[in-house]
């Protein structure tokens, strides 16, 4: 088991200090967003703002126009909910270099039940313009994202998830924006998913083979923009497509995916994911279960799409 994505993103930001145009916000939850990595090795650059997201956010837009590079941390839903006016306003649309890492996405925060849970992230930042979508699998995948993302001109919105989750990446993986990663090679179907739920299409591909089903496993870390390219790619190859993730099927990694092929390339799909309800509370593999979001769900979806003429 790998350490949790929080946890690789505060230590990936801490590793980031040496650059001084980087700071670092937070609204009052530094302790769980794990933003006070950096604090504890650069702390005049780093700044808590309390309870209150949307000044955070605000000033986050006043540093980026003053050249320094800004990570903005907290909740999900938080991010993506209260502060969505201001996200829209004063970063993505005069396009400024804001980072914007929302933890604790998802049902898998557990406990804290649905007012907590942030399964509408995902759709509410893909419609923005100018807005970056991405969604690591592992630590490893977090740690060069937040490289990356610290490199890359322009707002970006990551969705970080609380669990500790299995490491699948190699040490030496690079992580690029707008590149989708086939994880697992196959020719009869493909799982396209994204965050958590890599480790667990990995697992379903291995159980479709045993049946004779031989499924591609892509992780589409980066949700918007999207590789195209790829998702055609395998559009036509498989003829079969099933998504997976911890968000609502409605304008979540489902919706892109089959907004893109809906136009060039008309595909039979499944999509897995929360099915317009909110959270609740319970333990995150309790959770997991209840909605459907497991390995055993994920090999019975796959084998009624090839049964569909």
């Amino acid at each position: 088991m790998g350490i949790g994505i929080r946890d690789a993103y505060g230590i990936a930001l801490a590793e980031l200090c040496r650059n001084e145009k980087i700071v670092v916000l937070d609204a009052d939850l530094g302790k769980a967003t794990k933003t006070l990595n950096f604090r504890d090795v650069a702390p005049n650059r780093f700044f808590d703002m309390g309870i209150s997201e949307q000044d955070m956010i605000g000033t986050a837009a006043g540093f980026a126009v003053e050249g320094k590079i800004p990570f903005a941390s907290t909740f999900a839903i938080f991010a993506a909910g209260r502060a969505f006016e201001q996200i829209r306003n004063a970063v993505c649309y005069p396009k400024l270099n804001v980072k914007i890492a929302a933890t604790h996405a998802g049902i898998t925060v557990g406990a804290d039940g649905g007012s907590h849970q942030a399964i509408e992230d995902i759709a509410l930042m893909r419609s923005i313009p100018n807005m970056v979508v991405l969604c690591p699998s592992d630590d490893i995948e977090t740690k060069s994202m937040v490289r990356e993302v610290a490199n890359y001109n322009g707002p970006v919105y990551m969705r970080l998830s609380r669990m500790p989750v299995p490491t699948i990446h190699e040490s030496d993986f690079k992580f690029e924006i707008g590149k989708g990663e086939i994880v697992t090679e196959g020719e009869t179907i493909a799982i396209i998913t994204t965050g958590i739920m890599v480790e667990k299409a990995l697992r379903a591909s291995e159980k479709l083979k045993e049946v004779g089903i031989d499924a591609a496993v892509v992780n589409l870390s980066t949700i918007k923009p999207l590789d195209e390219t790829l998702i055609l790619d395998l559009a036509r190859r498989t003829g079969r497509i099933v998504t997976v993730e911890e968000h609502s099927v409605i304008g979540g990694l489902g919706s892109a995916v089959a907004e893109f092929l809906s136009q060039e390339l008309p595909t039979k799909m499944k999509l897995i994911g929360i099915k317009d309800r909110f959270g609740q509370s319970g333990s995150p593999d309790d959770l997991l279960n209840h909605y459907g979001l497991t390995v055993e769900h994920i090999v019975d979806e796959c084998i009624s799409l090839l049964k569909e003429l």
